[in-house]
């Protein structure tokens, strides 16, 4: 009888990736960066076990968007307050915390439970080209 393979955490070998954004489009980088982060390019990967690496993004103030998105997309939050609700353009989000902006991309993309609250925390993004994982050695990840 044949058995359909469960990765356990014993077998898990999580590797470093860094990943460049310059001149790369938001969603199509963000979906990459889901999939690497979910363990999806490995033969082991099992759907409700962690088997995803690490990913570093750099440069991520440098990303580019399609059409006219700087202006027309919106991200909302609300403080839990009466009249708290918040609303900041793309271009506002760019100039303040160009790190959320991928953040939240990545985020979207992963499941919407404890996986993948446990998924995003392997995600680091960084506004510049400097970052503090050089001990980690990690490979460049092209796409």
């Amino acid at each position: 009888m044949r058995t359909t393979y469960i990765a356990k955490a014993s077998d898990i070998k999580r590797k470093w990736y860094i990943v460049d954004a310059t001149d790369k489009t938001l969603g199509r980088v963000a979906s990459e960066i889901a999939s690497v982060l979910k363990g999806k390019h490995k033969p082991i990967y099992t759907p409700f076990i962690d088997t995803g690496d690490y990913v570093i993004v750099i440069n991520a103030d440098k990303v580019k968007f399609t059409g006219k998105k700087l202006d027309k997309k919106l991200y909302y939050k609300h403080s839990e307050y009466v009249g708290g609700f918040k609303k900041t353009t793309l271009r506002t989000m760019m100039e303040k915390k160009p790190e959320e902006v991928m953040r939240l991309a990545v985020k979207g993309m992963l499941p919407k439970n404890a996986l993948g609250r446990q998924m995003l925390k392997k995600l680091y993004v960084y506004a510049g080209s400097e970052h503090k994982h050089q001990a980690q050695a990690p490979e460049v990840l092209n796409f």
